[in-house]
């Protein structure tokens, strides 16, 4: 029996959960196993009305679960930092989920943004440091409010924190089985402490990988390169910062945020899984918004929990479709209603 936390959030977030759900109630009669699941109602209208965003009991029982099931975060009432801070980085933090995770797969060759660009040319994997860095919260005012106001946000890195995820992506390197090439993306030209130490772990971490190929790129290079030649990369590995920017671009080159999802992972623990997108909050209850996005994210809490041919099928599901069905990857552009893509998908995996 599988325990799985639902936290459908804000906007469309209760939409695409809702849609996952159904694949989820499919895919496990067809594969034979059970789950229970229950909701967290955490996001902004709980805020509203309380001022609390997640509170220190929900989050000991969330670690009781197996996986976490989250829709979307944040509210156009609540200023900006508050559900992201209060609850995303609070649950990541203290479930220590110190991996993010983001597959960019290109499924339609049709819906990429780059001319001449293949399936086979976009299908990399991006392992971001998820614990540590500028996203620590460490930092202080000086002089707030006056002409001589300094605002510091520092870069936290440990070795211990580095360690682990240069050691993740390592491993997941060599458990994808691909290129066997694994990319520092950095700025080891201007940031000289941070990914100094970066460098050196990545390094020294590498001597114990000899199937695996490994190079260095700046993130403003990786960035080009993203456009320019997406073939070239297979597995990268970067800091927290660098990691949320560069994700959002792979999300763009793999057909847009409809299709782009991703694990908040605790190798050892309780992992969360979203789709990357945002609570889009203009089109909340239209039945418009792609609910893929979480549905890929089903597929990855699936493969975590050991469900492996449920997650290679909805997967399978769901690349079928966006092949031969939809009109575009974009919210009210698919030729398909939220609801009608999710039923697609169950069709699919009949």
């Amino acid at each position: 029996m599988h325990n799985i936390a639902i936290i459908p959030g804000d906007g469309t977030g209760p939409e695409v959960v809702a849609e996952g759900l159904k694949v989820l109630e499919a895919v496990s009669k067809m594969y034979n196993f059970e789950y229970k699941t229950k909701t967290f109602n955490c996001g902004g209208e709980r805020y509203l009305k309380t001022k609390e965003t997640i509170n220190d009991a929900e989050i000991e029982e969330l670690k009781t679960f197996d996986a976490i099931y989250l829709g979307a975060i944040g509210h156009p009432d609540v200023k900006p930092g508050i559900l992201e801070e209060g609850i995303l980085l609070k649950t990541r933090f203290a479930l220590d989920q110190y991996i993010n995770l983001r597959p960019v797969t290109l499924y339609n060759k049709e819906f990429c943004p780059l001319k001449d660009k293949n399936e086979e040319d976009v299908d990399f994997v991006v392992v971001r440091e998820n614990s540590e860095g500028l996203y620590k919260g460490m930092g202080e005012f000086r002089n707030k409010g006056t002409l001589d106001e300094v605002a510091i946000q520092t870069s936290y890195n440990t070795r211990k924190g580095v360690e682990r995820c240069v050691r993740y992506a390592f491993e997941y390197t060599r458990k994808r089985n691909k290129r066997k090439n694994l990319t520092l993306c950095g700025k080891t030209n201007v940031l000289t402490y941070a990914f100094d130490l970066w460098q050196r772990v990545f390094d020294e971490v590498a001597k114990e990988y000899t199937d695996i190929t490994t190079d260095y790129a700046h993130v403003d290079a990786t960035t080009m390169w993203f456009v320019k030649n997406p073939e070239w990369f297979d597995v990268i590995v970067t800091d927290n910062m660098f990691g949320d920017i560069i994700t959002d671009l792979g999300a763009m080159v793999q057909g847009g945020m409809g299709i782009a999802a991703g694990g908040n992972i605790n190798p050892e623990g309780v992992s969360m899984f979203e789709p990357i997108g945002g609570s889009a909050p203009k089109y909340t209850r239209k039945n418009v918004i792609n609910p893929l996005a979480a549905i890929c994210a089903l597929s990855m809490l699936l493969e975590n929990i050991k469900e492996e041919k449920a997650a290679q099928a909805v997967e399978a599901a769901v690349i079928s479709i966006v092949k031969t069905k939809l009109k575009s990857l974009g919210a009210g552009k698919m030729g398909y209603s939220t609801a009608e893509i999710g039923d697609l998908v169950i069709d699919h995996l009949k």
